[in-house]
């Protein structure tokens, strides 16, 4: 389905019919989400790297951030990556179900407020096939939302994906440095610009850091990730 049509649907669902919780179809707020299933959801209450997002218990940034900084300076990620955020995102990228987007892009705007604006926003690029595979780019989908909502601009082709990867589940560390390796190109001078790129999940990072790594070489002066959930470690 054509970007374009994704959005018109969205907003028309939103303006035309009550705001249905998706969780559990009671009303819900502005952001798609009731009170009560708000207060469950797994939120990132305590304290955590701001590197990385993954919580350290002291906000400081975390030893393996120390050891080997990655490419991007910032992340801000609202949820851990555990039920029922989880399965919402599995069914958004995997079943199509694009009122996710709406929800979500207000769900990481909600947690946002305070931050200073970025210069731009990039959505994680998906590769033409895998586009054309799931009919739309779930991350320049919310992208688009968080975009709109704080009027900040929002580059939908700056960076593409150069070829197809191998999926990286299953892979080691270095298997997934390999698969990534010059996957990403940015066409766009960004030259000491403040970027935000934006994904829905965040597991290991290497796909994001690959990605910051090409906007920084890009010129970039500060990178952000803007990401719904993230994965913690075991």
């Amino acid at each position: 389905m054509p970007p374009q049509l994704i959005d018109i649907r969205l907003k028309f669902k939103h303006i035309m019919l009550p705001q249905q919780c998706l969780l559990c179809a009671a009303l819900a707020g502005n952001d798609g989400i009731c009170l009560g299933c708000n207060a469950d959801l797994p939120w990132q209450h305590g304290p955590c790297c701001p590197v990385c997002a993954l919580p350290t218990g002291t906000g400081e940034v975390c030893g393996a951030c120390l050891q080997h900084p990655p490419a991007f300076d910032a992340t801000l990620a609202p949820f851990k990556y555990k039920l029922p955020i989880n399965l919402v995102l599995q069914r958004y990228k995997y079943a199509g179900l694009l009122a996710v987007a709406e929800v979500t892009g207000e769900l990481l705007v909600s947690s946002l407020r305070g931050e200073s604006k970025p210069d731009l926003i990039i959505p994680m690029p998906l590769h033409a096939t895998r586009l054309i595979e799931r009919g739309f780019n779930q991350a320049a989908e919310i992208a688009r939302v968080v975009a709109s909502k704080l009027d900040i601009p929002l580059d939908l082709h700056g960076c593409s994906r150069t070829r197809p990867t191998k999926p990286q589940a299953g892979l080691s560390l270095q298997e997934r440095k390999k698969n990534l390796r010059g996957v990403f190109a940015c066409r766009r001078p960004l030259g000491g610009k403040h970027v935000a790129l934006l994904d829905d999940v965040m597991t290991t990072g290497a796909s994001l850091n690959e990605l910051a790594r090409t906007v920084k070489d890009a010129g970039a002066a500060r990178v952000e990730w803007w990401i719904v959930a993230r994965t913690l470690r075991q």
